[in-house]
């Protein structure tokens, strides 16, 4: 396990695009929720300690969230030959336990981390209504083992100054997690450096 921090990406970034297969095999991009105020992207897997620590809190709140009209997508790109446990069989078995209500998808070739400069597990990105992006980083300070409650209340900041059309600070922490399982040769220049 390697800690790692998130990459901070520039806000204002436009949302990368992508089309990518969810646990069921069915295709969803970014364009399936043109109509949404908000579109939260989370690069998670299986099995990072660093996203089991937060999956139950999580899910609960991506539901509330999508009940209030925001998008959300969780995307796997971990190498799943080095890491079988991160398989596209095994995330079904995730989704279904932990009772995901949104779209868990499967970035076998790493394209799509690379667009959005993910480096760890879990890494938040939300993005306005144009699909700009406002936040990036951690879900809040609770980390495996610092007896910080797992609150959420970063994102939950984040998503609730979106829907409310205020600005969200710009002050923001980074994600730290487990390294993304990258294919051998495939890490990234912003990864390596």
């Amino acid at each position: 396990m390697v800690m790692t921090p998130s990459t901070m990406p520039t806000l204002g970034m436009q949302a990368p695009e992508f089309h990518l297969p969810d646990t069921q095999g069915k295709v969803v991009a970014p364009g399936d929720f043109q109509d949404a105020p908000a579109l939260l992207v989370m690069f998670i897997c299986n099995h990072c300690p660093y996203v089991q620590h937060v999956r139950a809190e999580l899910a609960e709140l991506c539901e509330e969230y999508q009940q209030m009209g925001v998008a959300v997508v969780g995307i796997n790109s971990n190498d799943v030959e080095a890491h079988p446990d991160d398989s596209p069989e095994k995330m079904a078995e995730q989704a279904k336990q932990f009772l995901y209500t949104f779209p868990y998808l499967y970035d076998e070739n790493q394209e799509v981390a690379k667009a959005y400069r993910a480096a760890c597990t879990p890494d938040f990105y939300v993005f306005d209504r144009e699909r700009k992006l406002v936040y990036r980083g951690q879900m809040d300070d609770s980390r495996p083992g610092n007896d910080q409650p797992v609150t959420g209340v970063d994102l939950r900041a984040a998503l609730d100054a979106v829907l409310a059309g205020k600005p969200v600070p710009e002050e923001q922490k980074p994600s730290i997690g487990c390294n993304i399982k990258w294919k051998p040769g495939n890490a990234p220049d912003y990864f390596t450096s």
